[in-house]
């Protein structure tokens, strides 16, 4: 801990001196290839050490650690009586960008998840010791004016859209990644991606994670800037899964997902609309299963702290009946748990919600949010799901249908451009339908705390 000690209090000295930053999701988005002629301080170098006296050849490293401290009180609401959990999860992350040319490119990155503290262990995503989180080459076949195309080979993040069926998933303690190869086309107007992957699996030991060479997730995801406050999605995604699980049962899964996202940013006014159609096979049976979002919000950018309201709600199908040969649950594949709460513990699978939503600066850097998370089965025949697909409860003959409804408060410092702090709290209080499956039921608390810090 005392190396990391002092790597941490010597860059936040010399952070005062070096280059503004802009960190992106995904990391390999950055470009630093502007330092080019800048100040040589050492951070700066860090950021651009160029390899060949034109400049074109260059190595940039960057990193992050992070540590989060969770109260948990009942998360299962009381269904296997873990009452409360207070854990730490760590996680530190570390890259080293290499441009061989501007057509080649290798990019790199270690991660450590570690988990302490957990009554029954760490979760699947909480603790990786020491693995690769990305490794990829990057070949540019074609470059025009404003234009270009990528092949990108090995493994990799993704993240697509609002990260509703393809997300990195930022919010747990280890992000997710995939093996396969990427073609992309870049333009002012269009970017169009296609992929073939495979999952990664996790294991809790040093660099023991397998690769996987069964192709289980690929698609085509396409972007369109029509207007200024206009941009269309359009998008295929097809996965296959082994033993994949739900409260119609086990069998094997192959599923296709056709969609659209209608969406924009603007000063003021921001708004995003999704819907896709899912079909396929699950064992013998018939996929035939739908799902969408509406959310609309207003920044009232006139006033002190730029108070934005938001108003979403999603629609997402479940099973009509048990054994009729068809699945009308719908399959988010990948999404990003934090559209659902902060410690979200219904997902995008037989639901039916609403989320209020206020977010408020009453700072510089500190952003204020108020939220509210109203839930409900779309179907009476199916249960509910957690955020990454699994069973979480089965319907269990119960005629209701209301899950419960999630407060959530947060805020959030960027102390200064490398280090932030985050803190929520999340009550949790259980509707009809958990009451009815969970005898001793009770309602959910969590609490979290969180120190980052990027370079």
């Amino acid at each position: 801990m005392k190396l990391k000690t002092v790597l941490l209090v010597s860059l936040l000295i010399l952070a005062k001196f070096s280059y503004a930053q802009n960190f992106k999701l995904l990391r390999f988005n950055e470009d630093y290839s502007a330092l080019k002629d800048s100040t040589r301080t050492f951070y700066n170098s860090l950021k651009y050490l160029p390899l060949s006296k034109s400049g074109k050849t260059y190595v940039s490293f960057g990193g992050e650690l992070r540590a989060e401290l969770d109260r948990a009180q009942h998360e299962d609401w009381g269904a296997r009586n873990v009452g409360r959990n207070i854990f730490l999860l760590q996680r530190y992350q570390l890259h080293a960008d290499l441009h061989l040319s501007d057509r080649i490119r290798i990019f790199g990155q270690l991660r450590s998840g570690l988990e302490n503290g957990r009554k029954n262990g760490p979760r699947p995503i909480d603790e990786d010791q020491l693995n690769v989180q990305n490794l990829f080459i990057d070949l540019i076949p074609y470059k025009g004016m404003d234009d270009r195309v990528t092949i990108r080979l090995g493994r990799q993040e993704l993240q697509y859209g609002s990260g509703r069926l393809l997300d990195v998933r930022e919010g747990p303690n280890l992000r997710l990644y995939f093996d396969g190869g990427k073609v992309a086309y870049t333009s002012p107007k269009w970017n169009v991606d296609a992929f073939v992957m495979a999952a990664g699996r996790v294991k809790t030991g040093v660099f023991d994670n397998p690769i996987n060479r069964k192709s289980s997730l690929w698609g085509i995801y396409s972007t369109h800037a029509v207007a200024k406050m206009l941009n269309i999605d359009l998008y295929y995604m097809g996965i296959d899964r082994a033993e994949a699980g739900f409260d119609d049962g086990v069998a094997t899964e192959t599923r296709h997902t056709v969609g659209t996202r209608l969406w924009a940013n603007g000063n003021e006014l921001l708004y995003n609309f999704e819907i896709g159609y899912q079909l396929g096979k699950f064992g013998a049976a018939d996929i035939r299963a739908w799902g969408g979002s509406m959310d609309i919000g207003y920044r009232f950018a006139n006033l002190n702290g730029a108070p934005t309201v938001k108003l979403r709600s999603d629609f997402i199908s479940g099973d009509d009946t048990k054994g009729d040969g068809k699945l009308g649950t719908f399959n988010a594949l990948y999404p990003n748990g934090g559209y659902f709460g902060m410690n979200p513990q219904a997902g995008p699978g037989n639901l039916l919600s609403i989320h209020p939503n206020l977010t408020w600066s009453p700072a510089r850097k500190v952003l204020l949010s108020l939220e509210a998370v109203f839930s409900w089965r779309q179907s009476l025949h199916d249960g509910i799901y957690r955020p990454d697909g699994t069973l979480s409860l089965g319907s269990s003959n119960s005629d209701s249908r209301y899950i419960g409804t999630a407060y959530i408060s947060t805020v959030s410092w960027q102390i200064n451009r490398f280090l932030s702090y985050s803190a929520g709290v999340q009550y949790f209080k259980t509707g009809d339908f958990i009451n009815d499956v969970i005898p001793q039921h009770k309602d959910g608390f969590f609490i979290s705390s969180l120190l980052g810090f990027k370079f």
